[in-house]
């Protein structure tokens, strides 16, 4: 008997994810949820820990805790084509 249940959840952004693997990088974990590969993944802490920044190389355990994770646009700030005050 095959068992293709998915064991370990997790959540980007608010939406709930499912992985087979109890361990996934940064980059597959953008992946699975479409997150544009340029955006910076961080992991939600709790309490008044910062969040912390998970690079697309580092390995994140799904294991335990429900992880939940929120995605940031590259930063910008400003362009040369606006108006100096």
């Amino acid at each position: 008997m095959s068992d293709d249940k998915k064991e370990y959840e997790f959540f980007v952004d608010g939406k709930r994810y499912e992985s087979a693997k109890p361990h996934l990088t940064g980059a597959e974990i953008k992946t699975d949820a479409n997150v544009p590969a340029n955006y910076q993944l961080f992991l939600e802490e709790e309490g008044d820990k910062p969040d912390k920044p998970i690079s697309d190389s580092e390995t994140v355990d799904l294991q335990g805790q429900i992880k939940h994770f929120f995605a940031v646009p590259p930063a910008t700030f400003g362009t040369r084509d606006e108006p100096h005050r």
